[in-house]
């Protein structure tokens, strides 16, 4: 054999043997008005958001660690899809797995059922903590301090369960955390959907894969996500709750996005993008627009030069029956784009007070 493929050899031989560590704290959990199931987790390792949780809003949620098994994701979920409970599903993984006593698992069905295992070679401090709707676990951590602090947490806090699991790890962070330290953080949530089948594996997906502060960089990027993504699907459960004669959940919906524009506008660093879609959701779903016109004009005011916030702004002007208001924000919008059909049809909208059709139709 050639010394180049002796040296090859090698480095497969290594990348084949090789286990990843992963030393965390996650908490897997559930919302039962909505469905909603995911798992939230921080590591001191790289992308720890590839390994650790796996999410399915029609079966349930596992979050596989310390000598990380990856197959216990899509396997767990298997057993689950297949009819297994929380428990049993991981009783068979583990039975069939001779590196159980290095993992750390918590797993829970869609139905709520609960089950976790910290191994005993699982390096201290490890352990986890299960109360109503949340398993938290976690290995190598500062103490047991850090668990509890996450049950509080996630027991204490209220809005979307994405946000609650972030207050979670927040609260992990500051009780100590993984003693190692902080490199990578990720939260997964699937929410069941008859429209919008994508959002039963993917509802949030947030990660950090490397950051010095990787935390608060999920902070900053769920708030980026709530201003938008989420605040589209807030407006499409919202339409898929009135189809079906619930009026009560489609309200839920969107006082979620009035919190969310609440949360926003508090915030100084919040961007006139974000403002500018939370506004139009809202407006033109006819719901809070007293909020909707702060936020409109506060992203106007940080970027007057954009026809699109203006657009916003004469909307929320128009649903508002502010027809002058709404008529010079079109023009200023049409001045800054001439010849833009869309911008033109808008105006005459506003100028002509025409409720008969939706903007853009």
């Amino acid at each position: 054999m050639k010394q180049w493929q002796t040296v090859a050899a090698a480095a497969i031989l290594t990348c084949v043997t090789a286990v990843p560590a992963l030393a965390t704290f996650s908490i897997v959990a559930r919302d039962p008005d909505t469905g909603e199931i995911g798992v939230a987790v921080q590591s001191k390792a790289f992308n720890v958001g590839m390994a650790v949780p796996w999410v399915d809003a029609q079966v349930g949620a596992i979050a596989t660690q310390a000598s990380t098994n990856e197959s216990f994701g899509p396997r767990g979920l298997a057993l689950m899809r297949a009819g297994l409970s929380a428990e049993e599903a991981l009783a068979h993984l583990l039975a069939h797995d001779e590196g159980r006593e290095n993992r750390q698992v918590g797993v829970m069905d869609a139905a709520g059922g609960i089950a976790q295992h910290t191994g005993a070679s699982t390096m201290a401090w490890a352990g986890g903590v299960t109360g109503e709707h949340f398993a938290a676990q976690g290995n190598i951590l500062a103490s047991e301090e850090v668990v509890a602090a996450m049950a509080r947490a996630f027991t204490e806090t209220k809005g979307d369960l994405a946000y609650r699991l972030l207050c979670t790890l927040e609260a992990a962070q500051e009780a100590g955390g993984d003693s190692r330290g902080k490199q990578s953080a990720a939260i997964l949530v699937g929410r069941p959907s008859a429209a919008h089948p994508e959002y039963e594996v993917r509802y949030v997906d947030v990660r950090v894969d490397d950051h010095a502060e990787p935390i608060r960089e999920i902070r900053r990027l769920y708030h980026m996500l709530e201003g938008s993504d989420m605040a589209l699907a807030h407006i499409r459960y919202a339409e898929e709750y009135r189809a079906a004669g619930n009026e009560t959940a489609a309200q839920r919906e969107l006082d979620r996005i009035g919190l969310i524009l609440q949360n926003a506008l508090a915030r100084e660093e919040t961007s006139p993008g974000t403002l500018n879609g939370l506004a139009w959701y809202l407006a033109t779903n006819n719901t809070n627009l007293e909020g909707a016109l702060k936020a409109a004009k506060r992203a106007s005011a940080a970027e007057p030069e954009s026809w699109e916030i203006l657009d916003t702004l004469g909307e929320v002007y128009f649903r508002m029956a502010r027809y002058d208001d709404a008529a010079k924000a079109g023009e200023k919008a049409l001045a800054l784009s001439p010849g833009d059909q869309y911008l033109e049809s808008q105006l005459d909208r506003f100028k002509n007070r025409r409720t008969d059709r939706e903007p853009g139709e």
